[in-house]
């Protein structure tokens, strides 16, 4: 929204508990509160011991406090990508911070009874846009036609399917997949949430088009999962050779994490989702409806814990996925921790637009509003003449454009800022004439209040200026470690032809062959073709070639340890491998061995460049922490690190 004032640059901070310093780096502080909130948010399991756990955690935090002090430091939180990142953050989230916390009891508990319960969810959408533009009138046509054929009795998914304006709709018949409590806006939430199981709801009116849902089924809420993923995307214009290429690399990744490579270590190095593949793959706690149905779909298949799907492909790539963990949902309404989240979900989310009298409440108790004595009729003259050309009365001209009609903290605003709001808010939206000009300048007063609060959040609510911070931190931390580490470890060529050649020794094959191995969906699979190799191992592309959907194969070189079934039988050139059941997933391999070599052999550069590139980002973080320590020097305070890790 474009203001139509100007805000004078004056600032308050609202009173928050008292800081305490857990430690020092340079000249710089690191709160205690601050670091228990960024521990409690990121630890996914709890520890024996809270004192190690905290302990280690510090270790991890200080370093990136280093980082992240380093980079605003060198300005990088002025680069004009990172301002503008940082300002498309705020204009997004702003508007949920803008609601009113006098319903928040009953949010709450409604929002907890949602919880208890995911929906399957099918969707027609109806759009107001068409190619001739912008069309109520054909999409209200469309509407009514649509629903004619659903109170007929045709199926929902079919109509979707033909009729829906969603894109998606014409692969996935309408069909959202489960959702829960907060997923979709609050407007959506409500008609599906009181619609039954079987039945389909009436027509949503949104701003750009009509929707009908249908209540497919419903479930016990699952909760939420903790996961990690290694994600090869594939670019918009990629050929089918392309294609290919990043499928077999996917799989190829998929051999190493079953065959005992650490999952942590390979999504760093290859994931293209940077933001989890810099966090070992790490993903936030998933609950159902946030993510394409399609990737959910497997994750939350996989059966237990350490699980690891076979790699799937979705719009974005192709994925693996590992369940860390499952969180149960919260069943107790009484639970103090769960109502807190979900009262500050509720202050995030949509439903919470109603009323903005807390605002105005907040305005004048925290920064202060204050309304200068003038004359009312003199400012209304004035008002008059300026925008009707109405005669100037001699008590109208003593209200000038700098005369100070209100002021809000250190901003003063003044008759000009009034002439500019009553200008373009003083007529009725119904077209009956212009409004009193009491009630226009209440209007602008609680309009000033509004703006005023938006622009200085930050001091209002301290989740705001959390997330903020935390956003900023985050891009500046990106940015710090592409600069000095992931940009270099990538192209400094000679730093990893040295490195390689300093620790040749770590980068041998141990006991290898080279061989194919045979990737099969099932073990039904796996023994038809077992069995056809048998008998003509040089037929084996014909033999892929027949099961292309069931089936990969991957022909590589592979140390002894990585090939299915081969356990302590020592391989030789044409030995077949009995097929093995992997229990994660039902999936079955085996191989069939063509070259031996029984001794460790030295890895090439090319053959051990990911494993180099991976080591000298370390060796390059390394040399940054020790930098920085030096720099920042860091003193921790015992007395408060014991207090906090009791």
């Amino acid at each position: 929204m474009k203001k139509l004032f100007l805000m004078a640059a004056g600032i308050f901070f609202v009173s928050v508990a008292s800081s305490q310093t857990l430690f020092t780096y340079g000249k710089y502080a690191g709160d205690a509160k601050d670091f228990l909130r960024a521990y409690n948010k990121n630890t996914i399991t709890p520890s024996v011991s809270k004192s190690k756990s905290i302990n280690d955690y510090l270790e991890l935090y200080i370093k990136s406090r280093l980082k992240i002090q380093e980079a605003y430091d060198r300005k990088y939180d002025t680069l004009l990508q990172i301002r503008n990142e940082v300002a498309n953050l705020r204009t997004q989230i702003a508007e949920n911070y803008m609601t009113d916390p006098a319903i928040q009891e009953h949010l709450v508990n409604e929002a907890f009874q949602r919880s208890q319960k995911d929906l399957h969810v099918a969707h027609i959408f109806i759009s107001f846009r068409t190619a001739l533009g912008f069309d109520t009138t054909t999409a209200l046509k469309k509407k009514d036609e649509i629903v004619q054929r659903l109170q007929k009795g045709e199926d929902f998914l079919q109509v979707a399917q033909q009729s829906s304006d969603d894109p998606a709709a014409k692969n996935n018949k309408g069909d959202l997949g489960y959702i829960t409590v907060f997923i979709l806006p609050y407007e959506f939430e409500n008609v599906i949430y009181n619609t039954a199981v079987g039945k389909y709801s009436s027509a949503v009116r949104s701003k750009i088009g009509y929707h009908i849902f249908k209540n497919l089924g419903e479930r016990k809420a699952v909760g939420k999962i903790k996961a990690q993923q290694i994600l090869l995307a594939i670019p918009p214009a990629a050929d089918d050779a392309t294609k290919k290429q990043i499928a077999a690399r996917t799989d190829s990744l998929y051999k190493r994490i079953m065959a005992g490579d650490n999952f942590n270590r390979l999504a760093s190095g290859f994931s293209n989702d940077y933001i989890s593949g810099a966090a070992g793959g790490m993903l936030p706690d998933i609950s159902v409806g946030q993510y394409d149905p399609s990737f959910e779909s497997v994750l939350w298949t996989l059966p237990k814990d350490n699980a690891v799907s076979k790699p799937f492909q979705t719009s974005h790539g192709w994925h693996i996925v590992k369940r860390l963990s499952l969180k149960p949902i919260v069943t107790d309404a009484k639970d103090k921790n769960n109502r807190q989240d979900l009262l500050q979900r509720v202050m995030t989310d949509s439903r919470w637009q109603s009323s903005r009298d807390f605002i105005y409440n907040e305005v004048r108790s925290k920064a202060g509003f204050k309304r200068y004595p003038y004359d009312d009729a003199a400012v209304w003259n004035m008002t008059d003449s300026v925008l009707d050309l109405k005669p100037m009365l001699p008590n109208g001209r003593t209200i000038i454009a700098t005369t100070p009609m209100f002021s809000i903290g250190d901003s003063v605003y003044t008759a000009t800022h009034w002439v500019n709001y009553a200008n373009t808010f003083r007529y009725k939206q119904d077209g009956t004439g212009a409004k009193p000009h009491a009630e226009v300048r209440d209007e602008w007063e609680k309009f000033a209040m509004v703006n005023y609060y938006k622009d200085h959040l930050e001091s209002f609510n301290e989740d705001f200026r959390n997330q903020m911070i935390e956003f900023k931190d985050g891009n500046i931390f990106f940015e710090v470690m592409q600069q000095e580490i992931w940009n270099k470890a990538q192209t400094d060529s000679a730093g990893l032809l040295n490195l390689y050649e300093k620790n040749k020794k770590n980068y041998t094959w141990n006991q290898s062959a080279d061989a194919l191995i045979f990737f099969c969906s099932d073990a039904t699979t796996a023994k038809a073709v077992h069995e056809q190799v048998k008998k003509d191992p040089l037929a084996w592309k014909k033999i892929a070639e027949q099961y292309t959907e069931k089936m990969v194969v991957d022909s590589s070189r592979f140390e002894w340890e990585q090939i299915p079934s081969l356990g302590k039988v020592i391989p030789k050139a044409g030995l077949l491998t009995t097929p093995t059941l992997n229990t994660t997933d039902n999936t079955s391999s085996f191989a069939y061995i063509i070259n031996v070599y029984p001794k460790p052999l030295q890895r090439t550069f090319n053959e051990a460049r990911g494993l180099v590139i991976s080591d000298y980002q370390n060796v390059l973080e390394k040399q940054f922490d020790e930098m920085l320590r030096k720099k920042y020097p860091v003193v921790i305070d015992q007395k408060v690190l014991a207090e906090i890790s009791k």
